[in-house]
C-alpha cells in the first residue's frame, strides 16, 4: 500500500490537489478489478473497494465473506481496516473511498464512523439486487421500531451498562470519536 499513486508528484509526495474525473475512474476501475479477482477465486461476492488519501492508495479490499466465514468481511470493511492499519488511525478524514458498488447499510455505517471525505461507487444497490444482493429489506427494517423487526431487539434494564458508559464519558483521558 505504500506505493504512491501514479497521479501523485514524481517525488512520491502527497498529492493534495482535488481528485479529477480520471482519478475517480482509475480508482473505481481498480475496485472493479478487485471485485472480479476476489469473486473469481470464490472469496465472496463481486465487490471491491479502494481507499485513497492525498493521492495515495492506503487500503484495498474485496468481499471475503466466504473465504473467511465472516459476514462482516465486505469489500469496504476490509479496505477500511487495511487503510486504518496503514495510517495508524481509526479515522479516514480527507480520504476518498471507491467501491465497485453502492455500499450496503453495514458498510455505509462503518464508513460514516471512519469519516472519509467522500464515497464514490460504480454500480447501484439496484444492480446488486439484480444479482442476488438485495439489501432493501435492511433499509426497510431500520425504519421499524426494534421490537417489530424480523430480527427483534429487546432492551433490558441493566443500570450497570449505563454506568460504564457514563464513567467513560467522564474520563478526561478518553479518546472520543
Amino acid at each position: 500500500m505504500n506505493e504512491p499513486d501514479p497521479a501523485a508528484g514524481a517525488s512520491g509526495d502527497p498529492d493534495t490537489r482535488p481528485p479529477t474525473g480520471e482519478d475517480h475512474r482509475r480508482h473505481l476501475l481498480r475496485a472493479v478489478e478487485l471485485a472480479r479477482e476476489g469473486s473469481s477465486r470464490g472469496d465472496g461476492g463481486p465487490f471491491g473497494a479502494v481507499v485513497v488519501l492525498d493521492g495515495r492508495v492506503v487500503g484495498e479490499g474485496w468481499n471475503q465473506v466466504v473465504a473467511t466465514d465472516d459476514p462482516t468481511a465486505h469489500a469496504e470493511i476490509v479496505a477500511v481496516r487495511r487503510a486504518c492499519a496503514e495510517l495508524g488511525s481509526f479515522q479516514l478524514v480527507g480520504a476518498h473511498v471507491y467501491a465497485s458498488c453502492e455500499p450496503c447499510p453495514m458498510c455505509l455505517g462503518a464508513l460514516y464512523w471512519a469519516r472519509p471525505a467522500q464515497i464514490h461507487h460504480a454500480a447501484t444497490r439496484e444492480h446488486a439486487a439484480e444479482v442476488g444482493f438485495d439489501d432493501s429489506f435492511i433499509y426497510d427494517e431500520l425504519a421499524l421500531p426494534p421490537d417489530r423487526r424480523r430480527l427483534p431487539a429487546r432492551q433490558h434494564d441493566l443500570p450497570e451498562a449505563v454506568q460504564v458508559m457514563r464513567r467513560w464519558a467522564e474520563n478526561p483521558d478518553r479518546t472520543t470519536y
